[in-house]
């Protein structure tokens, strides 16, 4: 189908100890303990804004539309109670993974969200969890492929077709029942579960490469081997200083960044290829990458955690992003350690899930923020939206907007 010939970019062992999760040009600013939430009924947290396929973030007849991950919150559940009767909302929340669904929302403002409720019916989905992915419209008919990851058993990306309809009152979604499977970790390129039980393959995020036209996804993977067999060798470490030759058990991190390409705009065949960027023992898990391109260059983000870090690395939860001229790469880090967007060490968990719009706005939802009395409080929902400025193999925080401000970029009047 392609004849792409491409070596991937490492994400070097080097390049991450350059991460400083103290410079204030890439950390992101304090969530107050005090913030709104926008359901005291649901959590969200991944959070899909609308787009076009060339990343413009759109609304359709002046209604912004957002989708997210959501999980009922289980307020009078027996089964989320503590020893007093209290509601635990920690377990609910972290539990939550396993009765994900993909709900929307929509707005006026690109703020203020009205819950929508769910995009597929119940038994629409072929597995028991809907996780990330990316809606996209594709026309002035309200046509939208929701693209996602069909979780347990397995894990699978597809796609859902359905329509989004408008009036004066809102936004309804039609549609949407009868998923479409793509494709799903082939061994060769990708890790499967079978090589390693606690394999990464989801999140796609579906493109128009504007030099090419062609139609590409990126996703989250792992390297393909079994579990434990990867050697971090000279490439994957870099120009190592002395007292840093010690990769200790990094062999079991093997995250990367995928890619496919489709057979032609209808994004109905793909074919997978080799990742884009790897991240053997550096780091486990690359989620929901996608790209802006801005200036003739590609820029390519994605998310990760501190704990997903191998040993004798660190960095905080957020955006990382890698530079190109070409889609296919090269790949340079940015600002020399692939790190964007991280939140501050005083509030490591404060937020996650970051999605950089090409307007250079960025949005997440909060997880959990720090009490005055040495708690914490649990969010689930969105966090402030954060500006940065990108300049060439830099980024720079610039401002912080109201919770949840996803404006659109561009207005779609409908059929």
């Amino acid at each position: 189908m392609t004849n792409l010939n491409y070596t991937p970019t490492i994400w070097t062992r080097a390049d991450a100890l350059k991460v400083n999760e103290n410079d204030p040009t890439t950390t992101q600013p304090i969530v107050s303990a005090d913030f709104p939430v926008m359901s005291d009924e649901v959590f969200i947290w991944d959070t899909m804004p609308l787009r076009s396929l060339d990343g413009t973030v759109v609304s359709v007849d002046g209604w912004s539309v957002i989708f997210t991950l959501t999980a009922q919150r289980n307020n009078n559940n027996s089964e989320y109670l503590d020893a007093e009767g209290n509601y635990d909302i920690t377990s609910d929340w972290n539990n939550r993974h396993g009765r994900a669904r993909i709900c929307y929302w929509y707005s006026r403002t690109g703020k203020d969200w009205i819950f929508g409720g769910r995009v597929m019916a119940e038994g629409v989905s072929p597995t028991a969890r809907e996780w990330a992915g990316t809606p996209i419209l594709l026309n002035e008919d309200g046509d939208i492929d929701l693209y996602y990851t069909c979780v347990t058993p397995g894990a699978t990306i597809a796609k859902v077709r359905g329509k989004v309809l408008s009036s004066e009152e809102g936004v309804t979604l039609a549609g949407f029942n009868e998923v479409k499977s793509l494709f799903s970790a082939d061994g060769v390129y990708y890790q499967t579960e079978s090589q390693n039980p606690y394999w990464n393959f989801r999140d796609p995020s579906p493109f128009i490469d504007p030099h090419d036209g062609k139609l590409y996804m990126v996703f989250e993977g792992n390297v393909a081997g079994e579990r434990g067999s990867h050697i971090v060798g000279k490439e994957e470490m870099g120009i190592l200083p002395p007292g840093h030759r010690d990769v200790g058990n990094s062999k079991f991190q093997v995250g990367c960044i995928g890619m496919a390409v489709a057979k032609d705009l209808s994004g109905d065949e793909w074919e997978i290829l080799p990742p884009l960027v790897t991240a053997v023992g550096v780091n486990d898990q690359t989620e929901r990458p996608h790209f802006v391109f801005q200036d003739g260059k590609y820029y390519l983000f994605t998310i990760s955690h501190k704990f997903t870090y191998a040993d004798g690395l660190t960095g905080p939860d957020g955006v990382y992003g890698f530079l190109s001229d070409n889609l296919t790469g090269p790949y340079s880090p940015m600002n020399g350690s692939g790190l964007v967007l991280g939140n501050p060490p005083s509030q490591p968990f404060q937020t996650y899930s970051h999605c950089v719009m090409p307007n250079g706005l960025v949005t997440s939802f909060i997880d959990n923020v720090p009490t005055s009395d040495g708690n914490y409080r649990i969010g689930g929902t969105e966090a402030p939206t954060v500006k940065i400025v990108l300049k060439g193999n830099r980024s720079f925080v610039e401002r912080v907007f109201d919770y949840g401000y996803i404006p659109p970029m561009k207005n779609i009047i409908l059929n």
